[in-house]
């Protein structure tokens, strides 16, 4: 029973919260509703069976104790009778049971997240934070910023919400574009922390990949647009080789090592189909550029078949349309995949130098499989430690520990 508590943790507590915060009007309210629900359920349902409705049942139990809090506080305090009022006369059963109402609280989340009275780095430490369930330290890895800023940055983007009565809502159809680019942000760095979780046990967080696909879906009906259907595009290429990522023990498989006959074809037959759309209609887009270079993977039939030059243009495009040093260090990779591993070497060497990807795990690890590739056995161990030392995630851990035992053993021979 513990497991499937925190299964439905996991899967569904974003969703909770999401609709939580609607009812209860307040981020801090509902997270604190949504802990005392699943303490509640971690009581009863051992006892009673798990309901037949898991979700609503965890918003109903929320809900009614963040009530109760709010009741016990307004003994002493006339003017959360107000709050306490408002709370009654907001719920309507039938809401739980709202599909469409329910799958709108996402959106609402993330578009409250992305308004444009937050500053823009207060706006993805929050939405990591309330969409994704990252912790503050996972943030901070993510951002590398310290753990205290971003702390900061989510407490000023709540007491902003706050202040300035931000509504939770998704905006009127004329509002949309001007918070058009935020919202898809958000909704990449979602599928990002899904398609490779930045710490923990799994490769991939299905939940979180399929909720940015399913968001970028409601977003292309609100909003039919290039650039949405250029995300939508790059998401659905991207989560099609998910079952091909992880060998049965759960180990990390490389692009170049998968089967490429688990990819989800119908995905991938979506992917191209959508980015078909975003490239004929209108100017293009940095997800629609991505979108390209992951079209070229899926378009292979092996790996040796990939057009690496078509892979290293589009980094071009998309460079010179937004400067990005994680798109540098894949164009590096690309260029190594053209030119050879010493030109891609000097690339990645450089990246590194300029200081933005010093604590990145996979500039590293490119760095060192560059070095491998040229036999450079004991730089390739160093740069696989320096790697290591900075990754979180378990199955990559365990990938750099056997490069670094590999080419350990080949070194002593």
């Amino acid at each position: 029973m513990e497991r499937l508590i925190e299964d439905i943790y996991r899967t569904q507590s974003r969703r909770v919260l999401a609709t939580l915060i609607r009812l209860l009007g307040d981020f801090d309210r509902a997270e604190e509703a949504l802990h005392d629900a699943f303490a509640a359920a971690a009581r009863t349902w051992p006892r009673d069976g798990v309901p037949a409705n898991p979700f609503g049942w965890l918003v109903s139990a929320g809900r009614f104790r963040a009530i109760d809090h709010i009741r016990r506080r307004s003994r002493f305090d006339v003017s959360v009778k107000d709050i306490e009022d408002s709370l009654y006369g907001s719920f309507d059963e039938t809401e739980i049971g709202d599909v469409e109402l329910i799958e709108d609280d996402m959106l609402r989340l993330i578009f409250t997240c992305c308004h444009p009275a937050i500053p823009s780095d207060a706006q993805m430490a929050m939405a990591l934070r309330e969409i994704c369930g990252l912790t503050t330290e996972e943030i901070a890895h993510a951002f590398l910023v310290p753990a205290p800023t971003v702390a900061q940055r989510i407490v000023r983007a709540k007491n902003k919400i706050r202040s300035a009565k931000i509504p939770y809502e998704v905006p009127e159809r004329d509002e949309l574009p001007e918070r058009l680019d935020r919202v898809l942000h958000v909704i990449y760095l979602v599928f990002n922390e899904g398609y490779s979780a930045s710490s923990g046990d799994e490769i991939v967080r299905a939940d979180l990949t399929s909720e940015a696909i399913r968001l970028a879906r409601l977003l292309a009906g609100l909003l039919p647009h290039p650039d949405v259907s250029g995300l939508l595009a790059l998401l659905l290429l991207q989560d099609s080789r998910r079952a091909a990522r992880r060998s049965p023990g759960g180990g990390l498989i490389l692009l170049a090592n998968q089967d490429r006959s688990l990819w989800d074809h119908e995905k991938v037959r979506e992917g191209l189909g959508r980015l078909d759309g975003a490239m004929r209609n209108g100017e293009v887009g940095i997800y629609t550029l991505q979108a390209a270079i992951a079209a070229e993977h899926a378009r292979a039939e092996a790996p040796e078949k990939t057009d690496w030059r078509s892979i290293v243009g589009y980094y071009d495009l998309l460079l010179s349309a937004h400067s990005s040093p994680i798109a540098e260090l894949n164009r590096a990779v690309a260029v190594a995949m053209v030119e050879g591993p010493e030109k891609g070497l000097q690339l990645v060497d450089a990246i590194l130098q300029a200081g933005e990807l010093e604590h990145y795990h996979l500039a590293h690890s490119a760095r060192a499989d560059l070095l491998r590739r040229l036999g450079r056995k004991e730089a390739a161990i160093a740069a696989y430690e320096a790697a290591l030392r900075l990754c979180q995630q378990a199955p990559e851990q365990a990938f750099l520990r056997n490069r670094i035992s590999e080419l350990s053993g080949a070194a002593q021979r």
